[in-house]
């Protein structure tokens, strides 16, 4: 089993996505009370804002922890996540 690959900043990501799920679970409402599509549209792209915040927020987080990493499978790794950027 893999060990758990936690950092400081994982609960500041967690909150962002929690808050990215309560626009979400705003949106899906909105829609099936017919809301305006513009309305609909302003909403998603907080959505994606906030999704892509966290994500970019995750992934230089693990850069910063894992720059000085010397062994090979790390260097993977970090040309791995670096495509999500």
């Amino acid at each position: 089993m893999t060990e758990p690959h936690l950092h400081a900043s994982h609960s500041k990501v967690a909150t962002r996505l929690k808050r990215a799920e309560g626009h979400l679970h705003s949106v899906i409402s909105m829609i099936e009370d017919g809301r305006s599509c513009l309305e609909l549209a302003q909403q998603l792209q907080a959505v994606e804002r906030a999704i892509r915040s966290a994500k970019q927020a995750l992934i230089h987080d693990h850069l910063d922890h894992c720059l000085d990493a010397e062994d090979e499978a790390e260097r993977a790794e970090r040309k791995a996540i670096s495509r999500y950027l």
